[in-house]
């Protein structure tokens, strides 16, 4: 059993018996939690800290309850054993399908324009581009996207490979399903995949920290910008934790300042310099697109 496997496993194991207990003590703690979308142990030092400012700023008992997959923060949201959810865009308009009233409340200053990368192993042929046609050229190259409901590693990537006029049947063999951008930069650089399609902010988190071999891995194409991550709120969020909550939670996502040390470590492992409000038109591209490629049902 690898180390991941394990993260996630406990991760799983939290989250059913979160799911199982009725007891009144839970019903009073908060839960959030986020789409498993790199590495577990990143999110593992990012999340206890989100949920230990989000005690202190509402005074309330608040866990991270970390899963396995994107599927499973989508069910637990809509069941109501978490409240507050850092989603990407095709999970939180899946979410708002089945929750009515559920809000978008905040994203990153780099959310409203989210990018997607096309990245290529360097033996595969395949060179770098400048317009949407030359993903074209991945036709008889085998492919792998990230999460199959990831917004930056799926959804949009696919959506443009539709616009320049490839489809999925013209890659060589069936395209994979990595589970997370971290691992899709790993199947590329390793040769597993000659192409895929990853997050920018991994991608460039990843090279920054030098765990990409660039002489084995190129980026073939940025894509347009897109709506992308935010945190989604339960309609119910004040009702169930007192007049105010929403609010207060929001107000400490908007005040993080990286002017100050604890602050500025927060925003770091989030990738951003700032959260911003947002609403959930703000989504409805992605909403749009989802509905088109049958992921929003």
């Amino acid at each position: 059993m690898t180390r991941r496997t394990l993260l996630l496993g406990t991760g799983a194991t939290l989250l059913l018996g979160a799911c199982g207990t009725g007891a009144a003590s839970e019903k009073r703690q908060l839960g959030i939690s986020a789409i498993p979308d790199q590495d577990p142990e990143l999110l593992n030092r990012l999340y206890p800290a989100v949920a230990e400012r989000f005690a202190d700023a509402t005074g309330l008992k608040v866990a991270y309850r970390p899963v396995t997959d994107y599927t499973a923060v989508v069910r637990a949201f809509e069941i109501g054993d978490i409240h507050l959810a850092w989603m990407g865009g095709l999970t939180g308009v899946q979410a708002r399908a089945r929750v009515a009233g559920a809000t978008a409340v905040a994203q990153r200053d780099i959310d409203a324009e989210f990018h997607s990368l096309f990245i290529a192993h360097k033996d595969s042929g395949l060179r770098p581009f400048e317009k949407v046609d030359g993903l074209r050229g991945l036709a008889g190259h085998t492919f792998t996207f990230g999460s199959e409901t990831s917004t930056s590693g799926r959804l949009m990537p696919q959506y443009f490979m539709r616009q320049a006029g490839l489809e999925q049947g013209e890659l060589r063999g069936k395209p994979g399903f990595s589970g997370s951008h971290d691992a899709t930069i790993e199947l590329v650089a390793g040769g597993s995949f000659e192409a895929g399609a990853v997050n920018k902010q991994v991608w460039d988190a990843t090279v920054a920290a030098k765990e990409v071999d660039l002489s084995k891995a190129v980026v073939l194409w940025r894509t347009p910008g897109y709506a992308d991550y935010h945190w989604l709120a339960r309609p119910d969020l004040d009702k169930t934790f007192g007049d105010g909550t929403r609010k207060k939670v929001l107000d400490l996502l908007l005040g993080l300042d990286g002017r100050n040390a604890e602050d500025a470590e927060l925003l770091k492992l989030f990738g951003a310099k700032s959260f911003v409000p947002t609403r959930n038109s703000a989504y409805d591209r992605i909403e749009d697109v989802a509905r088109d490629l049958g992921l929003l049902r």
